[in-house]
C-alpha cells in the first residue's frame, strides 16, 4: 500500500508577488501582463473571491475584478522559490515528481526522515516550506495519485487532507463527478444526461457500459470510480508536451475554429509558463464528428516568444487541414511539444517547412 503526497503551493505567483511587496498583502492580485492577448497566470485569493481564474483572458479578469492590481510575471524569482521547495521535498524522499513549479506528488511510503505517518510527514514538509519561503502549502495524502490529488484540494488554502484505505469508498461515493480531475464541463454534462451526478452514481454503471459511451476514458472513470490509479510517482519525469483541449456541444465547421483554437491557445500558453523547459513545436489537433482525429504541427526556428506568436501559428495550421470543407469537428486541441533545457540553445532548424507539413488526409493520434 502506497502512501502518497500531493503538494500544492496556495496561489504561488500571486503569493510570491504578496510576500516580496507588502503593499500588495490583502489585495486582489492577478499576475499578468494587461492587454487583449494576455492570459492570467495566477490570482490570489483576494482576487479569486470576483471569480478569476488561472488561464482566463486577462480584459476578462479585469472586468470582473475592477479593482485587481496586475503584476508582470516574473517567472525567473518563481523558479528560484520553486527549486528551494523542491530541495525541501528530497530531504524526505527520493521518489518526488513535479507536475509544475507549484506542485508534486511524493511518494512517502519509506520516507528518509523516520515519521510515525504520512501525516505527520506532510505537517513537517508544509512547515519547512513556510519557514524557507514565507509561503503556505497545501497537501493531500492518500493511497495513490488520483485520490492525493483531490485531497490536496479540500482544505485549501494552507491545509491538509487524508483519505485512508478504508475511507476511499466513503469519500468517493457523494462526490460530484465534476471533482474528478479530467472531467470538465462537456463531459459533466454528457454524464448529467445519464443521471449521473456522483462517484456513487457512476460506479452503478459497468466497464462495459462506460467504455461504449466514452471509449478509453470511459475504462478511466471506471477506476476513478472505485478509487483505482496504479500509476507510481515517476522522478525526473521530463516534460514532454503541453495542451488544452475542448469538446463542443454542438460539432462546427473548420471554418468557425477561431475562436476555439484561441481560448485553447491561451489555456496551454498559460500552463507551459509552469515549466523551466521550453518547448518549440507547435500542434493543432482536431476530431471530426466521425471521432477522425488529425494533428498538424510545426517548429519554428525559435520557441514561439509569446501568446500571440504561438495563436498565430496555431491558427495557420488549421488552414493546412484540406478534408472537405463540410467536415464537422467535436474537438479541438492546442499544444506544445518538443520541450528542451534551456540551455540547449534556441535556434535550431525547422522540422517542418511549408513543404514538409501534413497535407490532406491526417497524421493520426494513438
Amino acid at each position: 500500500m502506497r502512501k502518497i503526497l500531493h503538494i500544492d503551493m496556495d496561489a504561488f505567483y500571486a503569493s510570491v508577488e504578496q510576500r516580496d511587496d507588502p503593499s500588495l498583502r490583502g489585495k486582489p492580485v492577478v499576475v499578468a501582463w494587461r492587454g487583449a492577448r494576455s492570459v492570467v497566470c495566477a490570482a490570489s485569493y483576494e482576487a479569486r473571491v470576483f471569480g478569476v481564474r488561472s488561464a482566463m483572458p486577462a480584459v476578462r479578469a479585469e472586468r470582473l475584478c475592477p479593482d485587481a492590481i496586475f503584476v508582470p510575471p516574473d517567472f525567473g524569482r518563481y523558479k528560484a522559490v520553486s527549486r528551494q521547495v523542491r530541495e525541501i521535498f528530497l530531504q524526505h524522499t527520493d521518489l518526488v515528481e513535479p507536475l509544475s513549479l507549484d506542485e508534486a506528488y511524493l511518494d512517502v511510503t519509506e520516507p528518509k526522515i523516520a515519521s510515525p505517518s504520512a501525516t505527520a510527514t506532510a505537517q513537517t514538509i508544509r512547515a519547512q516550506i513556510f519557514e524557507a519561503t514565507q509561503l503556505t502549502a497545501s497537501a493531500g495524502i492518500a493511497p495513490n495519485k488520483f485520490l492525493a490529488k483531490i485531497a490536496s484540494d479540500w482544505n485549501k488554502p494552507n491545509g491538509q487532507y487524508v483519505i485512508k484505505p478504508a475511507q476511499v469508498e466513503a469519500f468517493l461515493t457523494p462526490l460530484k463527478v465534476g471533482r474528478i480531475p479530467g472531467v470538465g464541463k462537456v463531459a459533466e454534462k454528457k454524464l448529467a444526461d445519464l443521471g449521473i451526478a456522483t462517484v456513487g452514481d457512476l460506479r452503478a454503471f459497468t466497464l462495459d457500459e462506460l467504455q461504449l459511451r466514452f471509449g478509453r476514458f470511459g475504462a478511466a472513470l471506471y477506476r476513478r470510480a472505485r478509487g483505482i490509479d496504479e500509476r507510481p510517482v515517476e522522478p525526473d519525469q521530463q516534460v514532454q508536451s503541453i495542451s488544452a483541449e475542448d469538446t463542443f456541444a454542438v460539432d462546427v465547421p473548420l471554418a468557425e475554429l477561431d475562436e476555439p483554437i484561441k481560448r485553447m491557445a491561451e489555456k496551454a500558453w498559460a500552463a507551459t509558463r509552469k515549466t523551466e523547459r521550453i518547448g518549440y513545436t507547435v500542434v493543432l489537433k482536431l476530431k471530426t464528428a466521425q471521432f477522425r482525429i488529425l494533428t498538424r504541427s510545426y517548429t519554428p526556428e525559435a520557441s514561439p516568444a509569446s501568446l500571440a506568436e504561438f495563436t498565430a501559428i496555431a491558427l495557420s495550421l488549421r488552414d493546412r487541414v484540406a478534408l472537405p470543407a463540410d467536415t464537422l469537428y467535436r474537438l479541438v486541441g492546442v499544444g506544445l511539444a518538443g520541450f528542451r533545457e534551456r540551455e540547449e540553445g534556441a535556434v535550431q532548424g525547422a522540422l517542418f517547412d511549408d513543404a514538409a507539413l501534413p497535407q490532406g488526409d491526417d497524421d493520426p493520434v494513438t
